[in-house]
């Protein structure tokens, strides 16, 4: 198996390549990803979960947790947690971008469930759960901005985040 470093050539890696990178640098938040890699890594996770989730329906563990996620899905979102906010951050750093502007998203999806978990789990109607449908709104619209982030261009040439990732292929 052999790594690609910075600033050698990336045109030859294949999808699943791209995909496995943020898995190789577990949780390393320093240097830059591009498009690329945050995609096709992405993409990866997605499919992943869906044949979990047809899985668990299958065999019949489908929402024993939370109602929404069976144990293998639940599992796996804990495998790739921290994989996934690295190479967020580190995507923003590509768009010379602090990682820092993921935690408003984060923050603001944590505090509605812990405003109004209880209450989305009983589906009973209450001021809580529309506080907390509120901080959905609001991390929402910090989400959005995000993905904006995500699907710019990331800088030429060196940034105070590191080199950039295509130097070698000029």
């Amino acid at each position: 198996m052999t790594f690609i470093q910075w600033g050698e050539p990336m045109t030859n890696l294949t999808p699943i390549d791209w995909a496995k990178r943020p898995l190789q640098k577990y949780a390393d938040f320093s240097g830059r990803a591009p498009r690329a890699e945050y995609w096709w890594f992405t993409l990866a996770v997605v499919v992943v979960l869906v044949v979990v989730s047809i899985i668990e329906d299958i065999v019949g563990l489908g929402g024993m947790i939370f109602g929404a996620y069976g144990p293998l899905s639940g599992l796996f979102y804990l495998a790739i947690l921290l994989p996934s906010i690295a190479v967020g951050v580190r995507r923003l750093h590509d768009t010379n971008r602090p990682g820092w502007w993921m935690l408003p998203t984060i923050v603001f999806y944590a505090a509605a469930f812990l405003v109004g978990g209880r209450d989305m789990m009983e589906r009973s109607p209450t001021p809580a759960m529309a506080l907390a449908g509120i901080l959905i709104l609001i991390g929402a619209v910090f989400g959005l901005v995000l993905l904006i982030f995500y699907c710019l261009a990331g800088t030429r040439g060196d940034n105070r985040y590191g080199p950039d990732p295509y130097a070698g292929e000029a």
